[in-house]
């Protein structure tokens, strides 16, 4: 039977399709997240709108008032959230193995060999990626991940990168280009020459051969719990680091307008 046509931006009504309790606990992680951002600008804007009428010979009460009303803010919002249970803890599918640090960096997130090639992939959500979302559905954005998985082989100036659509029934290619490599990090370089045709102007027979061709190195849909939990986990982790750092430089300029 002729394999089935996958589009890498249409996918199935995501309403229809049944949630597992990681999944469920998940999505809350993600909109306790966004609920907690929205609430501290909210707060800010309203405790400072008082403060918008006062006389400028007063700048430097203000700015001492202001200081105390951000850090404040912050602190009541960095310990809500500090108090979110993480996810279940979810493995990757075997062979692909975590990269170190990855929660800290923007590079690659897992790591596998096939044969002589070295795959990685980065992911990132289509909602960060097309502001303001993607949608009135707010699941879509959630349920929707971005993957670049790069393919290589010792002695190739080139690699094979993917773009790939990623969701919790299918994955499907966006493109396929040619990247070099930088010699220094092994990341992959902006690509300032040809890298290939749009896709979907592929021949179909092609399309669906290159399907099979990443499926078989696991490049698939069972990628995507362990993948949506992982960026929950980044995005809180990177949420507590900035009200912790922006409380700190605040906190030092106040102490520093205080000793002046």
């Amino acid at each position: 039977l002729p394999r089935p046509h996958r589009s890498p931006i249409v996918i199935p009504n995501l309403k229809a399709l049944k949630q597992s309790n990681r999944e469920l606990f998940i999505e809350s992680v993600g909109k306790m997240l966004r609920k907690a951002l929205a609430c501290a600008g909210s707060e800010l804007q309203r405790q400072l709108q008082p403060w918008r009428t006062i006389a400028c010979r007063q700048s430097s009460g203000v700015s001492s008032a202001v200081n105390s009303i951000i850090l404040r803010s912050l602190k009541d919002h960095y310990l809500e959230v500090s108090k979110m249970t993480p996810p279940p803890k979810v493995s990757p599918p075997s062979p692909f193995t975590v990269v170190k640090g990855a929660l800290d960096h923007g590079g690659p997130v897992l790591r596998r060999t096939h044969g002589n090639e070295e795959i990685s992939i980065s992911v990132m959500r289509l909602a960060n990626i097309i502001a303001g979302g993607i949608g009135d559905e707010e699941e879509d954005g959630i349920n929707q991940l971005f993957l670049h998985v790069d393919i290589s082989k010792p002695g190739q100036k080139e690699s094979l990168h993917f773009l790939c659509g990623l969701y919790p029934d299918a994955l499907g290619i966006h493109s396929v280009s040619l990247r070099s490599k930088t010699k220094s990090s092994g990341f992959l370089a902006v690509p300032t020459n040809y890298g290939g045709p749009v896709f979907q102007d592929i021949d179909e027979k092609m399309r669906d051969a290159l399907h099979s061709f990443i499926e078989e190195r696991g490049i698939n849909e069972s990628l995507f719990p362990f993948l949506q939990a992982w960026l929950y986990v980044k995005d809180h982790r990177n949420l507590m680091r900035w009200f912790k750092t922006v409380g700190s430089l605040v906190n030092d300029r106040e102490q520093g307008a205080s000793h002046a």
